[in-house]
């Protein structure tokens, strides 16, 4: 008090007074209102340990014990999904809409009820609660998409989504393998494709067609000709319900995701211990930085023959949050994220790159481009500080518009399926005013095996090994990396591993090794930080006439950002070369 009385007293000007109060009360407003640090869990210059064997875990992991569930209430993906119910209190659970309408959502309940009731339906039908039963998906991302999956789940059978832009061999391919008999499918048009597979005798397995949208009886009569019984979903439903059975004890086997490959696609078997350890280490690795609630929305658009958008669902229904699904046109995402308004936005680089484009081409003048690019480093720096906002005023004078045609909530956002550059991904992590986090894995490890830390955000690199697996690289001699340099194959072991290859013995054992290792045919490094870079593909390379190594994805990921360009694939023939004449 004795201070601030000879202060006020002082011989000072009174304007030096005003001025030196002013200043105080600045700094100390800004103390108490100063954006908060999200501060590293992990020393982010060791975030991997060594473990027996040359391999690697994450930070969290205690005891070297892989993490099976985080949810003790929750052991399989049936579970999982009850849970929900029980945290939303019946809330809403699947959001679909039509255009220039807003969404309209199914409860879990509703959710749950159906599925009950289509998977009653089935074992009417002759199937049974065995994982030797499997039931086709042929349809795009929708609610019905899920309410077959989880059918399938509830009375312990095995979902096989069918990819439609794999082709029409492809799907017969599936079919034949997996033999098949019901198809769930979203458009008559699907069916058709079927059914005339089924007049030439080309899917004999196929003995039945569900149908979620409204069809013509002609196409009911067409099917029954060649032996199909052919219904709606609805009319299914129903039947369920008069016939709903109640079962104790659910398989762990879940489904058959097909992983792509050259040649015929392979049907890797995941199951529900697959799935939940999974869910188990993304909410584990999340826990300070993102936890989702019943107030919690997701969109998916990302198709659902993939693991990546059935891990973020599952995640999703775990807490008895939400999700809600595009309209089907890729064209139409941005109007869909502006009504849904997600708070958790799975993306894959593609799509990172056209709206990174998009902006970088808005940004005409070496004014726009100048403020553009400092708005960027500076919200980066905050970043890197581990402060992340959206109030900021680079926020209100540039990227405010970014995050308003994203919806305007996103909370979280995380990014896979392949790798995204570093100018990329420090923009995004500098607009969005939310951890941006980056992820690697396959189908045969569910989905994800590697997430970057909380608190880590460089680039460059696909984080630490996952609480449910070890990673470790292997010596591929010749291509020339070594594991004592900490170069290799990336290779990994844990409870999100699959069990193999439906059918597919031989490649199953290609895959995985007798002590249980995936084997990826990624090349990776370890940093000296402890994380992990992809550098390379096994095999995936060929060598020009002239003596030099192209790997293709190099390529094709350069030209894929070419607006024109939708799809691309660089096939090289050793054999020949090009020739290219100077006219002058």
């Amino acid at each position: 008090m004795l201070f601030i009385f000879n202060f006020l007293f002082s011989p000072l000007p009174t304007p030096a007074l005003i001025c030196i109060l002013t200043f105080g009360a600045a700094i100390f407003l800004w103390l108490i209102y100063r954006p908060q640090s999200i501060m590293p869990l992990v020393d982010l210059d060791n975030q991997s340990v060594g473990i027996e064997g040359g391999a690697r875990r994450g930070p969290f992991q205690k005891d070297y014990n892989l993490m099976g569930h985080y949810l003790s209430d929750a052991s399989t993906v049936y579970e999982i999904f009850q849970r929900g119910l029980a945290l939303s209190d019946n809330g809403p659970c699947l959001g679909y809409r039509k255009p220039n309408q807003p969404y309209k959502w199914l409860s879990y309940k509703q959710v749950s009820d159906r599925a009950e009731y289509l998977g009653s339906f089935l074992l009417h039908k002759g199937y049974k609660p065995s994982p030797d039963e499997l039931i086709g998906i042929f349809a795009q991302n929708r609610p019905e998409w899920i309410i077959s999956e989880y059918a399938c789940y509830t009375y312990s059978m095995v979902a096989v989504p069918l990819y439609e832009t794999l082709g029409a061999e492809a799907i017969k391919y599936i079919i034949n393998k997996a033999e098949i008999a019901t198809v769930i499918c979203d458009k008559p048009e699907k069916a058709l494709i079927l059914i005339k597979d089924m007049e030439k005798g080309l899917i004999p397995s196929l003995k039945m067609i569900i149908i979620m949208d409204p069809f013509e009886d002609d196409l009911k009569e067409r099917g029954e000709k060649s032996g199909i019984e052919i219904l709606s979903l609805l009319d299914a439903e129903v039947m369920g319900l008069k016939l709903s059975l109640q079962l104790e004890g659910r398989s762990d086997t879940v489904g058959s995701l097909q992983a792509f490959y050259t040649g015929d696609p392979k049907g890797a078997m995941i199951t529900h211990q697959n799935i939940v350890s999974n869910v188990a280490s993304f909410l584990k690795r999340l826990e300070y930085t993102f936890q989702p609630t019943p107030e919690d929305v997701s969109i998916s658009y990302l198709p659902l023959a993939h693991m990546f958008d059935r891990i973020v669902q599952a995640i999703m229904f775990s807490c008895g949050a939400r999700v809600g699904f595009f309209q089907g046109d890729i064209q139409l995402l941005p109007d869909d994220m502006k009504t849904l308004k997600p708070t958790l936005f799975p993306v894959v680089p593609r799509l990172l790159n056209k709206i990174y484009d998009k902006v970088q081409s808005e940004a005409k003048s070496p004014l726009k481009k100048f403020l553009l690019n400092l708005a960027i480093a500076s919200k980066f720096n905050e970043v890197k500080r581990g402060v992340i906002r959206r109030d900021s005023f680079w926020d209100k004078l540039i990227f405010a518009k970014i995050q308003e045609s994203l919806g305007g909530r996103i909370h979280f956002m995380i990014t896979a399926a392949a790798p995204v550059s570093s100018p990329v991904l420090m923009f995004f992590r500098a607009a969005m005013g939310c951890p941006v986090f980056e992820a690697y894995g396959q189908t045969e490890c569910t989905a994800g095996c590697t997430l970057t830390s909380p608190g880590d955000w460089t680039s460059g690199h696909v984080g630490v090994p996952l609480d449910c697996n070890h990673v470790k690289l292997e010596d591929v001699a010749d291509m020339n990396y070594y594991s004592v340099n900490n170069e290799g194959e990336i290779c990994i072991k844990g409870i999100n591993v699959f069990k193999g290859y439906l059918k597919e013995p031989e490649k199953t054992e290609e895959a995985l090794d007798k002590d249980g290792w995936l084997h990826t045919g990624d090349i990776g490094r370890w940093l000296p930080n402890g994380t992990l870079k992809i550098i390379d593909r096994k095999k995936n390379i060929f060598k020009l006439a002239q003596g030099e190594y192209i790997t293709p994805e190099k390529i094709e990921s350069i030209y894929i950002r070419s607006g024109p360009v939708s799809q691309i694939f660089v096939h090289g023939e050793s054999l020949q070369v090009m020739y290219c004449f100077n006219k002058s």
